[in-house]
């Protein structure tokens, strides 16, 4: 072996079985392949710590603020966190245990103290029990947002979960890393605008999560002239019996020279569904969930879906924790007869939807 040649099984060697499993069985058991999924994974998740570390910073920054003011800190020369917090002893006792670490170091200042708070202190100022609070200052801190409570508790609580997750060097191959990373972004804007443009400038996570290794087929792409309003409507996808469909993951909506953004996972697959009232009324008595999902789908469009027998795919909708939704619709550019993306079917990765502008480099 030459010096720049690498013993796969060597290095493979070094890297316990059950972490590397997940990499294996997306290469195919190619080990060479896993390893390069490895690499990947470290890199995306990098990637996006540096922006939810950015994040971290605005956050008890803007709560700083605002808890200061609230409190008048410059008037009563006490800091905010050393006072009587109403919500019981979450601050208090968080506040002691960071002033005891840094006691010894010298380094107990108010801006060390403040720094050395952790995202899930920040996150649990914003939870129920501070909701007294939130309306007299804590709202302020997001200037941008619909000002309720909840949905920013929610939408901090997500990204302190991704952030352990990637503290944790945790897989990243199944994570929704797009997802994820605007979800981060959008809470920046709540926030502050400019904060969260610079936020989005200066990280490289796209691009990154662009030179994934193995991009597998896991969604079809189709012709949605009337299954497009269906799914609105109800979140299934219907189509002629009988019709052959690769193994997918999702389904994605080719209408109106776009694909829409709306990417929901196949929830359950059925073929020859009788299209009734009276199967609907069959299928709404009994004891199987997808039956009822079924009856209602059928309830739904038994007026503009004529009679006879449909395969049916239930899908996600969004909110779901397996939904997933791209930035932007994508465009067709292609002109001319049979221009069209898609015909009849199209197989792509959801991947490569994620990080397209177009259907070009999809």
């Amino acid at each position: 072996m030459s010096d720049g040649e690498i013993d796969v099984s060597a290095v493979w060697s070094t890297l316990s079985e059950p972490r590397m499993t997940p990499y294996l069985q997306s290469a195919e058991n190619d080990r060479e392949t896993a390893l390069e999924l490895y690499v990947w994974s470290a890199r995306v998740a990098a990637a996006a710590f540096e922006v939810v570390g950015h994040l971290e910073v605005l956050l008890r920054n803007a709560l700083d603020r605002c808890l200061r003011s609230h409190f008048r800190e410059e008037q009563c020369g006490i800091p905010w966190f050393l006072l009587p917090t109403p919500g019981g002893e979450h601050v208090a006792d968080a506040v002691a245990v960071v002033r005891e670490r840094l006691r010894p170091l010298g380094q107990e200042s108010r801006h060390q103290i403040v720094a050395g708070l952790s995202f899930g202190f920040w996150a649990g100022l914003i939870g129920p029990k501070y909701e007294d609070l939130w309306r007299e200052c804590i709202h302020r801190a997001f200037p941008n947002s619909s000002g309720k409570r909840k949905q920013i508790a929610i939408a901090v609580e997500r990204v302190r979960r991704f952030r352990n997750r990637l503290a944790h060097h945790d897989s990243t191959i199944n994570v929704d890393i797009p997802f994820e990373y605007r979800q981060a972004i959008e809470l920046a804007s709540c926030i502050d605008a400019d904060a969260a443009k610079w936020l989005e400038r200066c990280g490289n996570v796209m691009a990154v999560y662009a030179q994934r290794p193995i991009k597998a087929c896991d969604t079809v792409v189709v012709p949605a002239k009337q299954a497009w309003q269906v799914y609105q409507d109800c979140c299934a996808y219907l189509c002629q019996p009988g019709r052959a469909f690769r193994p997918v993951e999702r389904i994605a909506f080719y209408l109106d020279r776009e694909i829409k953004p709306e990417v929901p996972a196949v929830a359950h697959r059925r073929d020859n569904v009788e299209w009734s009232r009276d199967a609907a009324s069959r299928l709404r008595d009994s004891t199987d969930r997808n039956d009822r999902k079924i009856a209602k789908v059928i309830d739904s469009t038994i007026d503009s879906w004529t009679g006879g027998r449909y395969q049916v795919f239930l899908l996600t909708a969004p909110g779901h924790p397996d939904h997933r939704r791209l930035k932007v619709p994508l465009p067709h550019n292609g002109t001319g007869r049979g221009s069209a993306f898609v015909q009849k079917q199209r197989y792509v990765s959801l991947h490569s939807l994620e990080t397209a502008s177009t259907t070009a480099d999809v």
